[in-house]
């Protein structure tokens, strides 16, 4: 009889769970949340990041007690996830000021947890409020998501375009820059010629390798075939041969 009556009592809840729809989404305050450190007596190893908590005990190694990542748990610190700051006052939920390359990848941060561990609620406060909504400073948060896939989409571009050199340096002989069909990491049939990039209003720049025959890249049709020699956001490098693919550089 106690065996049926078990059964009977499973079917019971199981029944009721179906009867009542899908389990609403848990809302954790910070306070619940912080008891979730792996400690001895916890309920649990949560961490929250842009307000979405997930169950990370199966890397119970890196975020329990004394892990590497220990600091990350029974909290949102997601802001630490791209400064690196893992002081207390590094570890808050707080993301304004960072650009919106960093908050890309801090979304991207979000889809490893959501790929790799278990979603268990949202955290009440800076991105979800008391009913589970969504915050303006979560609105603003995806929008600057999509601001930062815009720009990255545009740096691969412009890598395409004008891939960066290779570099080396040493005290004895100082720096060199040079160009190669492999140089940044884009493969492509030409190797080009080493030039200094510069970005419209910016006083840096940064070295890149630009072909040298054919059309120029934003006027295809053109008859010229120095490449994009002639682009104006490039200068050539003080000393260095116009048509050396190997720069010697006094500093770097």
């Amino acid at each position: 009889p106690a065996d049926v009556w078990r059964l009977w009592s499973r079917w019971f809840t199981d029944w009721l769970g179906t009867a009542a729809g899908p389990a609403s989404i848990r809302l954790f305050t910070k306070s619940e949340l912080s008891r979730y450190t792996g400690e001895k007596g916890s309920p649990g190893l949560y961490l929250a990041i842009l307000g979405q908590v997930f169950d990370v005990k199966k890397g119970k190694k890196h975020y329990g007690p004394g892990g590497s990542y220990s600091f990350f748990s029974g909290r949102d610190a997601c802001r630490a996830f791209v400064s690196g700051d893992f002081t207390e006052n590094g570890l808050v939920d707080d993301v304004s000021g960072l650009s919106p390359s960093q908050i890309l990848s801090l979304h991207e941060w979000l889809d490893f947890y959501k790929k790799e561990y278990i979603f268990k609620g949202k955290l009440i406060g800076t991105y979800y409020d008391h009913n589970g909504e969504p915050t303006q400073v979560l609105s603003n948060v995806e929008l600057a998501v999509t601001q930062g896939k815009k720009l990255k989409a545009e740096s691969e571009l412009e890598n395409n375009l004008f891939p960066p050199c290779n570099s080396e340096w040493s005290s004895a002989k100082g720096g060199r820059v040079w160009c190669s069909p492999h140089s940044g990491g884009v493969e492509r049939d030409w190797a080009g010629l080493p030039r200094k990039l510069y970005r419209p209003g910016s006083k840096s720049h940064r070295c890149v390798c630009v072909r040298t025959t054919g059309p120029p890249s934003n006027q295809p049709n053109s008859v010229q075939n120095r490449g994009d020699l002639d682009n104006p956001s490039l200068q050539e490098y003080a000393g260095c041969h116009s048509l050396s693919d190997s720069c010697a550089l006094p500093e770097m």
